[in-house]
């Protein structure tokens, strides 16, 4: 697992020892981060269900000004600390061991938006429309923000509201991809 683009490309990053994560691999991280930029110019970033940090991290080499890490295990927050450690940006994060929605009700009460909204959770055992609707209802998407969601397959993500479309499908194998955009898409 590596660093595509950007400020750290090619660095490499470690990935959550054992079975309960699932990595995104470099050639769906390329395409993905292609199609929502590919690069940024500041802006915060809130990686939930982060894992080894890989994409939040892929954001800040592209020019994310800030990234909050969220995961509630102890191996992937051990990996997250490890891999920014390494890179040396610890100053340009947070990382929390917790559940999403407490985390979400947490950077609710400091008022936060995001420009980017990495969603990854482990897959069927999260309703993503709920996760979503919650991140709206909470004003946590800035105008203009994505949110990436990265799902079976098989599953067709729905449309969830009226001012967040659909930007991009696409399917990587056993992977799924779907990316939002708030408010009016050119």
């Amino acid at each position: 697992m590596r660093i595509i683009a950007g400020e750290h490309k090619g660095r490499n990053l470690k990935a959550v020892p054992g079975k309960a994560t699932r990595p995104t691999t470099d050639k769906v991280k390329e395409a993905v981060f292609q199609m929502m930029g590919p690069f940024f110019n500041g802006g915060n970033c809130l990686d939930l269900f982060a894992g080894s940090g890989s994409l939040g991290i892929e954001a800040i080499s592209r020019g994310m000004k800030h990234a909050i890490f969220v995961d509630n295990q102890n191996k992937a927050i051990q990996t997250i600390r490890e891999n920014i450690n390494q890179l040396k940006i610890a100053e340009r994060t947070e990382i929390y061991r917790t559940e999403a929605k407490n985390a979400l009700r947490a950077l609710e009460k400091r008022q936060l938006k995001f420009s980017l909204i990495l969603l990854d959770p482990p897959y069927k055992k999260y309703a993503y429309e709920d996760i979503i609707r919650t991140i709206l209802r909470m004003g946590l998407l800035e105008e203009n923000g994505f949110i990436y969601c990265e799902h079976d397959a098989a599953y067709q993500m729905p449309p969830i509201e009226p001012d967040l479309t659909i930007v991009k499908e696409a399917g990587y194998g056993t992977i799924g991809v779907t990316i939002y955009q708030k408010g009016t898409v050119i």
